[in-house]
């Protein structure tokens, strides 16, 4: 018999680990002053923001792929073209996500695997040149 293969959607604690860690995420925006930037490209309402990255990290992390179901292929890099993300945004935006990883994701190599493709998405997301 083969082993079932856990997820980190599993490993995570599955739809409430998930809502666990994008809720304090989108807290961390709205309240630190430093993620000022990446938080204005945001709605007043974040609660469909909140709402989105959790069922797109639902299916990212192996469970299941809620935002596709919903939304079709996350085309993550075209969808955020519309919005100007150089290293300042991505800093802020890896700042926040930084801080709730430290509260909601175990320390381990799980962890360690995740921030890596974490770093890489939010590097992938940049898309004007560097202020001079």
């Amino acid at each position: 018999m083969v082993p079932e293969q856990t997820t980190p959607y599993v490993e995570l604690g599955g739809a409430e680990g998930i809502r666990r860690l994008v809720h304090r995420f989108y807290t961390l925006m709205d309240t630190l002053p430093e993620a000022w930037d990446v938080r204005q490209m945001h709605p007043e309402d974040l609660s469909g923001s909140e709402e989105k990255l959790f069922k797109y990290l639902s299916g990212w992390l192996g469970g299941p792929p809620l935002f596709e179901q919903e939304f079709g292929h996350p085309r993550l890099r075209a969808r955020h073209l519309p919005f100007s993300i150089a290293s300042a945004e991505r800093d802020q935006w890896l700042m926040c996500m930084h801080q709730a990883f430290d509260e909601c994701v175990p320390d381990g190599p799980l962890r360690e695997r995740l921030w890596g493709a974490i770093e890489g998405l939010a590097d992938h997301m940049r898309n004007r040149a560097e202020p001079s």
